[in-house]
């Protein structure tokens, strides 16, 4: 006999009003169907909406009556996640200030959007839904009636069809192709029990890389700093308590190595792993990595997949076909319910922070998860965040044991490379004019010489930071954002980097490129971008050397990142030239000579963790080299020589950094010694946005109080004033680390009144204050 279930259910709604589920009834035809991680469709104010199920139970809530529960209408898509996941995804919610549906849909089946809402004006509500689904093709193999099946001597198609059919099953789609006219007789065979036709599942998304690099060699022999640090990993994962592991190894220490031991472990007791990169452009040589050691049981999840591909990805995962999973942050969500590792490689990266709601860090929640789970987190990073640090210092943060493990040295016979500092402000005064000292330009040249390979880095793209009038100092500037327009060569164009819009302007020195303010024709580009300095390479190296650019502009499109590696894996001499995205995780042995054009590029920015994040570049950067049998150099060119993360990086001692830097930072109580929140405002109207952020700051310094260890900053105008026409402005917050900042700040954006047509976003232990 069946019972009466009731269940939690979120309605998808965008407002911050609704901050709880809601329980409905589950009517009998729908129990089996109807489980945690199912969207339905229910009625919520009296019209339809799609909502997620949280949780199931027997009764409804209390003080409510049975009776007066409204039905569940329908169930749209069959369970996404668990009640782990639901769980982490209420923590999200509570923790990082969103609502519930925007905490929920990162576990949601990817490409799968339902909505209700009006299609046109006056129409009624209709349910719409954009799905990207499973494809099956259509394929052809011969059945054991072929043996003895002669076709009529006219028949020459079918004797061509299974003539094609011997060698193995075909697509229909191929045979088609390299046979035209063979559908009908494909049919007529079909017919005749000759040939059978099936639909098999095409699983999209599954590119394999053909970098060398790429191939997972096991090792005869670990190494002590390896085996300590699978040891600890090994324990934690026993003890099944969510613990975290952080493996602090120097760039080269064989990291990857240990976390494949760890993944092997975890499998052969019947549970999967869930692998974190950075930046996509390392997703295709970790992919091979883990491929060549786990064959088809690994799936990928990024976002330069279709959602075709990511949802057949993802489907894999959730069918128990693939138990690694490895991809960017958004990998963290995938549907592995056997969980027993989670391994996050280049945990200290700000690319870990997602930039719109829900705005979490992949870090936090994956400790949040692993408890859920029970399983092991396992951190790594030649130069961990001082948040890691702090927390393995302690023993012990949010209820999980942190353990420190060190790896210092590097695998076999490989050392740290050898690196050189380069003061540019004595270049210029010995009359240095170029983008390249003279020790970076000899390095360079000698490289080549002897046909190596080298990796340049300037986190900056674009031929020039801007132009300028030579006669009144005007700068162009985008007319919607408050930003200088970058100058990019290649298509002769001003490009902003905050809307994306770009307008044409005529090559340098053309006169029809004039001042916008005294319509001077003397403008100069001033700054250095990617751009320009591959043109100054060509023009040292000449032919010696092949010139590959890796930066936003170049990878925009798909598959890009991949392509561009395989050829500087392919050529015999070569230099790598990009941003930040080449710094780190690429592992090319032939790699000898690492050049920094300009390290302050990071470092002078108004954020306090600029000298954190100069240093864990340079140092990550600077690791790329020596990474073979033949030596490695660096050479970093600067104007801030003695800044302590650039001696940090010179004398390959942490320390010389960390001292300063954790003594600037408890004295402002900024992280780790404290937590920062930033709630933006913005709209196209500058005494709206200005009414609405005076009154979120005042309800929060209602709330706080003279609580200890908060202080409330603001309202201000951003760093970036203006963002595509909207007026911008922000309030910070600073917190001790174990305040519930989030249920705070999402209390009193609630309370406040904020007038029609501002947007507040509340991002909490924020990493962009600009």
């Amino acid at each position: 006999m069946s019972f009466v279930r009731f269940a939690s259910i979120v309605p998808d709604i965008a407002t911050r009003a609704i901050d709880h589920a809601f329980d409905y009834l589950v009517p009998e035809r729908l129990e089996r169907s109807c489980t945690v991680g199912a969207t339905v469709l229910v009625t919520f104010s009296h019209r339809d909406v799609v909502g997620y199920v949280i949780d199931l139970k027997d009764e409804p809530s209390q003080g409510l009556a049975p009776e007066r529960v409204l039905p569940v209408r329908r169930v749209l898509a069959e369970s996404a996640f668990d009640e782990h996941s639901a769980c982490v995804a209420q923590w999200i919610s509570r923790e990082y200030a969103c609502t519930l549906p925007d905490a929920i849909r990162p576990f949601l089946a990817p490409g799968q959007t339902m909505r209700v809402r009006r299609k046109k004006e006056g129409d009624p509500w209709q349910l719409v839904v954009e799905r990207s689904g499973p494809v099956d093709e259509r394929w052809v193999t011969l059945t054991p009636a072929a043996r003895d099946f002669k076709p009529r001597p006219h028949a020459s198609r079918q004797r061509l069809v299974l003539a094609a059919l011997r060698d193995g099953a075909q697509r229909m789609a191929e045979l088609s192709a390299t046979l035209p006219g063979s559908a009908g007789t494909v049919s007529t065979l079909a017919k005749r029990g000759v040939v059978r036709v099936e639909a098999r599942r095409r699983v999209r998304g599954g590119d394999v890389t053909r970098l060398s690099s790429a191939k997972a060699k096991r090792p005869r022999q670990l190494t002590a700093d390896q085996e300590g640090a699978i040891e600890a990993i090994r324990a934690a994962r026993c003890r099944g308590h969510g613990e975290v592991v952080l493996v602090d190894g120097v760039t080269g220490s064989g990291k990857t190595e240990v976390y494949l031991s760890a993944i092997e472990e975890s499998l052969s007791d019947g549970k999967g792993a869930i692998v974190l990169v950075p930046e996509i452009s390392l997703t295709a040589q970790t992919v091979g990595r883990f491929r060549s050691r786990f064959g088809d049981d690994v799936a990928i999840l990024h976002s330069r997949l279709s959602s075709g591909e990511r949802f057949d990805q993802w489907d894999l995962v959730r069918e128990g076909h693939a138990r690694v999973v490895v991809g960017a942050r958004s990998a963290l969500f995938a549907p592995l319910s056997t969980l027993g590792l989670i391994i996050i490689d280049e945990e200290h990266e700000g690319s870990y922070k997602q930039d719109c709601a829900p705005r979490y860090h992949a870090r936090e929640v994956a400790a949040r998860l692993a408890q859920e789970r029970g399983c092991a987190l396992v951190l790594g990073s030649a130069t961990p965040s001082l948040e890691s640090l702090e927390r393995c210092g302690q023993g012990s943060w949010g209820g999980s044991n942190w353990v420190h493990v060190s790896m210092p040295r590097r695998v076999g016979t490989a050392r740290l490379p050898e690196i050189r500092v380069v003061d540019m402000t004595r270049q210029f005064a010995a009359g240095g004019r170029s983008v390249f000292s003279r020790p970076l330009a000899e390095a360079l040249e000698g490289m080549a010489a002897r046909q190596e390979k080298a990796v340049l880095l300037l986190n900056r793209r674009g031929f020039a930071n801007f132009l300028m009038c030579r006669e009144c100092g005007a700068v162009p500037e985008c007319p919607h954002c408050s930003c200088a327009l970058t100058y990019h060569e290649r298509t002769h164009a001003l490009m902003c980097h905050s809307c994306g819009r770009s307008w044409p302007v005529r090559a340098y020195p053309d006169p029809a490129t004039r001042c916008p303010n005294c319509k001077s024709r003397y403008m100069g580009a001033y700054g250095v971008g990617t751009q320009r300095v591959e043109d100054e390479l060509k023009g040292l190296l000449g032919d010696s050397a092949e010139v590959i650019r890796m930066d936003a502009d170049s990878t925009k499109g798909k598959g890009t990142h991949q392509r561009l590696l395989e050829r500087f894996d392919g050529a015999s001499c070569a230099v790598l030239l990009g941003t930040q995205m080449i710094a780190k995780g690429l592992d090319f042995p032939e790699v000898t000579l690492v050049g920094v054009i300009n390290a302050d590029t990071t470092l002078k920015l108004p954020d306090f963790r600029a000298a954190e994040r100069t240093y864990d570049l340079l140092e990550q950067v600077a690791g790329r080299a020596g990474r073979g049998e033949r030596a490695g150099e660096v050479i970093i060119q600067t104007y801030w020589a003695g800044h302590p993360a650039i001696q940090a990086v010179l004398k390959h001692e942490r320390d010389v950094f960390l001292g300063p830097e954790l003594r600037e930072r408890r004295e402002g109580s900024y992280p780790p010694f404290g937590r920062l929140a930033n709630i933006t405002l913005w709209g196209l109207s500058a005494e709206a946005v200005r009414c609405g952020s005076s009154s979120v700051a005042a309800i929060v310094r209602e709330k706080v109080g003279s609580s200890r260890g908060w202080e409330v900053l603001g309202p201000a105008d951003c760093l970036k004033a203006r963002v595509k026409d909207r007026v911008r402005r922000h309030v910070m917050v600073k917190a001790p680390v174990n305040a519930s900042v989030g249920e705070l700040l999402a209390h009193s954006v609630r309370e406040a009144a904020i007038p029609r047509g501002v947007s507040v976003a509340i991002d909490v232990d924020a990493y962009d204050l600009m």
